[in-house]
């Protein structure tokens, strides 16, 4: 399983060197834009989620494309 979690700057050097003594867990940061790219990746499957349950309607691409 892996897991995503937020730690404030100044405690995550304690909380890395806490989990590295875990043998079952591996524990690496990774860079506030994969972070970002995740967090948006995550809201895009929910979105997906929601329109197949029919809770929302998405756009249609060619919409999406002409705003840009």
């Amino acid at each position: 399983m892996k897991l995503i979690l937020d730690v404030k700057d100044d405690k995550a050097a304690f909380f890395i060197e806490l989990l590295k003594n875990f043998s079952y867990v591996k524990a690496r940061p990774i860079s506030s834009e994969k972070s970002e790219i995740l967090e948006g990746l995550k809201e895009a499957v929910e979105q997906v989620n929601l329109a197949k349950q029919g809770k929302i309607k998405l756009k249609p691409a060619r919409q999406l494309l002409d705003e840009l």
